[in-house]
């Protein structure tokens, strides 16, 4: 019993709590940027290229077709649209997160500029009145 009880503490921890909801929010992200990447910038782009960039490929081989226009073997192609796309998403991801740790860094930091770093002037003197009241 003990090996679940200890389990159940180390899981429910906040910081494992908090990491696991930001991989569940982070996989939603990313599907959230992948349709925008499909849906809006692929095609934009696409127009200079002359159709979907998500679509595009270097087709290396050919399908096989028979009689009837039945695929025999399907086509052998490199994808390169899909890795692009992929590339742009990965670049729109990574810089939401980096304007978001920033965002985070920089109230971090104000935080500590607004911890006073010794006891106020009034602090000060009602230490001393309470010091001499001791006495």
């Amino acid at each position: 019993m003990g090996f679940i009880k200890e389990f159940k503490e180390f899981a429910m921890k906040g910081s494992l709590v908090e990491i696991a909801v930001a991989f569940v929010m982070g996989g939603a992200f990313g599907r959230v940027v992948s349709s925008f990447t499909d849906g809006i910038v692929s095609p934009i782009i696409g127009l200079f290229g002359g159709g979907d960039l998500s679509k595009n490929m270097y087709v290396l081989k050919e399908a096989v077709l028979d009689a009837s226009g039945a695929v025999v073997t399907e086509a052998v192609a490199i994808k390169w649209g899909d890795f692009l796309t992929a590339i742009i998403n990965f670049i729109i991801v990574a810089f939401v997160m980096f304007m978001v740790i920033k965002g985070i860094n920089k109230m971090e930091k104000k935080k500590e500029e607004a911890a006073p770093e010794g006891p106020s002037s009034t602090d000060a003197l009602l230490m001393e009145i309470r010091d001499s009241l001791k006495k």
